[in-house]
């Protein structure tokens, strides 16, 4: 097969399977050990930027988790799973009844409470969403409490069958939220109805998958959550991780384009270990190398085409959404000392008494780092600390940004 028709291996993309997962022991290895239990302790909160590759290792987690006879339900916790209790309950029903239904329970009859049967009627029913529902329904009290009766009926169904043991596993979790002033608690409903099952020993865990600003959004709801979480932070890769997620795939595939050390190298830096982007500039390299090894040229990594399109695909939608002002900010931020480190609004405030003429101050600069937090460009830890929420933002602002205030030096 000649170069040309090699498919490329490299798959960049929100959630997509990369050709090879680099890294990752100490991940699956607190896992694992989550999955010994017999009596769930603790949950996981797996977070970290966009583009570390939360969602592809949550989907790894799976298979792991099902040869170790757990059952898996799985759903994106979108914005409109957080608009109510009830939206939230609707979830979580529709996720167990995807699990629950290839299994058969004796049909209830008209009037009798929920999980109890006439001996006298064998006829078997599957398991299903209706089933689900009828249970939920006839439960009286708060929705919290027909959440969890009805966990409790699935979770007897199950154990007869030797399938008792369910992870419900949420991505985008940092989009559950509590709206006090709607009067609905979804968050709170969920922390608590898993607290309460658990705490009767239905090994029903929760995996939770998000940003950064999901642990703390848990523990507002909660405070009891801290103790609830085993929280794992996904890092950028290591040098040689990210090496082995260069190479690999072109190695397994048995293709003849080669990527030269140096080429390797300057793959390493400009991703900066992240994931994603990795996939993104790998695939464009190919995409080129290919090209110039069907025409005996010399492969070369063109930086600045690369950086230029991944500022089109991945930048530039969020740089638009915000305002001159923010723009200003985020600038100042970008030229910290380390950008892509914790920051406290004393030390942005500082850096821009130096590099702005019309500067912030701490209380307008903790306004609109709150703003940009919505907007998912920055976020607060539980310290009191604030971040960048995009990897390598900075870089992006300092290739290509300028205030349009002159720079000052004054105090």
């Amino acid at each position: 097969m000649g170069p040309l028709e090699f498919k490329n291996p490299y798959r960049p993309g929100a959630g997509h399977m990369p050709p090879h997962l680099a890294g990752r022991e100490r991940e699956y290895k607190e896992f694992d050990r989550l999955l010994e239990q017999d009596e769930i302790l603790e949950n996981m909160v797996l977070t970290g930027l966009r583009g570390v590759g939360k969602t592809v290792l949550l989907e790894t987690f799976k298979p792991r988790a099902m040869q170790r006879g757990w059952l898996w339900a799985t759903a994106d916790l979108s914005e409109s799973a957080s608009i109510s209790e009830t939206a939230l309950a609707q979830r979580i029903l529709a996720d167990l009844a995807l699990i629950t239904s290839s299994i058969t329970v004796e049909e209830q009859q008209p009037g009798q409470p929920a999980g109890f049967v006439a001996p006298s009627d064998p006829r078997r029913v599957p398991l299903s969403h209706e089933v689900l529902a009828s249970v939920y329904d006839s439960t009286p009290g708060l929705i919290s409490d027909k959440i969890k009766a009805t966990l409790e009926f699935a979770w007897h169904q199950l154990r007869q069958q030797d399938k008792h043991r369910v992870i419900f596993a949420y991505d985008e979790a940092q989009n559950l939220s509590d709206h006090a002033e709607k009067e609905q608690f979804p968050l709170s409903v969920l922390l608590d109805v898993f607290q309460s099952i658990q705490k009767k020993g239905i090994p029903f865990m929760l995996v939770l998958a998000g940003l950064p600003t999901l642990f703390p959004k848990l523990v507002d709801a909660r405070t009891y959550a801290e103790r609830m979480f085993r929280v794992v932070t996904l890092i950028k890769l290591t040098d040689d991780e990210s090496r082995d997620a260069i190479l690999k795939p072109i190695e397994v595939a048995n293709c003849p384009i080669k990527f030269h050390p140096d080429s390797v190298e300057t793959i390493c830096h400009e991703s900066a270990g992240y994931p994603y982007f990795i996939q993104f500039i790998c695939r464009e390299v190919f995409d080129v190398f290919i090209q110039q090894h069907a025409k005996d040229e010399v492969g070369m990594v063109p930086v600045d085409a690369i950086q230029r399109k991944l500022d089109a695909d991945f930048f530039a939608g969020r740089w638009a959404k915000i305002t001159d002002r923010q723009r200003e900010l985020l600038w100042v931020i970008a030229n910290l000392a380390h950008p892509d480190e914790e920051f406290t609004i004393q030390e942005l405030v500082e850096e821009a008494r130096q590099r702005l003429t019309k500067t912030f101050s701490p209380s307008h600069a903790n306004q609109m780092l709150a703003s940009l937090a919505e907007r998912g460009m920055i976020y607060k830890n539980r310290l009191g600390k604030y971040s960048f929420a995009v990897p390598l933002l900075g870089r992006f602002i300092l290739r290509t940004y300028g205030p349009t205030t002159e720079p000052s030096i004054s105090v």
